[in-house]
């Protein structure tokens, strides 16, 4: 990737080329996901879609081919619900070091009752974060192997407006479908800002790096057909949310920023430029709740405790100085 002082103002339509890097995009078959792996084909870089479902995976991959010119692009089976499997997962890539991963698959249920992981974690919290929690673990070597990679963790605008409860971060005592899917977002962001911190901590070359999508809808969406489909009615209907929100294709930008910027640093959130809602990526504050580290701390406890993994513990210290 080009060095940040030769690096042209961000144009989210004119990517720089990534020629022989190798990214990772979690939940990359639907969604922001996929429009993620759709703009990261487009710089020449292998693009590893992270998927569950191995037939959604196929037909992503082939919509990403149709409108791509030669991109690289396969998957590897991941279920982030199923930590057991996770390491064999990483295996699976087949690649001597990863150059970013991005942190985006996510569970989101509209309705009640709760469900759970097989190891008995709330599937929401379990899939969103700790999921991703481990999967870093496993995949730090590949990282640190990289001369400068990236994890960047995608969270959500909904999370602005939650507040981690560290006694129930299952949701046992008050099970709330938006509001546990809010609050699982924001453990996940909480988990790549207290990263980049010990990422730094231990001088490492690898980056953590939070963004979020803004207000990112189905129906201002650009059709993807078999993996988006978008009616001429729900367009219509949909025109006059565009003066405060985007659809997916637009909030995919902030993460593909994240990726390929070498300007972009952690201890800051990444959104849209228009009230945090739609527009260019751009760096924003960090929010004043997500400032708070000994939150963090405990959560990441926590998570080490609920996983049996701990991140840190194979974070390998970079040689080179890094600007800041």
């Amino acid at each position: 990737m080009p060095s940040a002082a030769s690096t042209p103002p961000w144009n989210v339509h004119r990517l720089p080329r990534a020629d022989g890097s190798v990214f990772l995009v979690t939940g990359g078959n639907a969604g922001i996901g996929y429009f993620v792996a759709e703009q990261l084909s487009a710089t020449g870089a292998t693009v590893v879609l992270g998927s569950r479902n191995p037939a959604k995976a196929e037909a992503a991959m082939a919509s990403i081919r149709a409108r791509v010119a030669d991109a690289r692009v396969r998957a590897v089976l991941l279920d982030l619900a199923d930590l057991p499997s996770l390491p064999s997962a990483v295996d699976s890539l087949g690649v001597e070091r990863l150059d970013a991963v991005v942190h985006n698959a996510g569970v989101a249920l509209d309705d009640p009752p709760r469900s759970t992981t097989t190891a008995g974690h709330e599937l929401m919290f379990g899939t969103n974060h700790l999921g991703h929690f481990a999967l870093t673990h496993w995949l730090m070597p590949l990282l640190s192997a990289a001369p400068s990679a990236r994890v960047v963790t995608v969270g959500s605008f909904a999370a602005k407006s939650e507040r981690l409860d560290l006694d129930d971060l299952q949701s046992r005592a008050d099970y709330r479908p938006k509001r546990t899917y809010g609050r699982s977002k924001l453990a996940q962001m909480y988990f790549g800002l207290e990263l980049d911190r010990r990422l730094r901590a231990a001088d490492s070359t690898v980056e953590s790096v939070v963004v979020h999508p803004g207000g990112a809808l189905d129906s201002l969406t650009p059709a993807r057909p078999p993996v988006h489909m978008r009616t001429t009615g729900a367009r219509l209907r949909a025109a006059p949310a565009a003066l405060l929100v985007q659809g997916k294709h637009a909030g995919a930008w902030p993460a593909v920023r994240g990726v390929l910027d070498p300007g972009v640093r952690g201890g800051r959130i990444w959104g849209p430029r228009v009230f945090g809602l739609r527009g260019e990526p751009r760096s924003e504050q960090v929010w004043n709740h997500l400032s708070d580290t000994s939150v963090a701390a405990r959560l990441w406890d926590a998570s080490c405790d609920l996983t049996g993994v701990d991140p840190a513990a194979l974070i390998a210290g970079g040689t080179r100085s890094r600007a800041r």
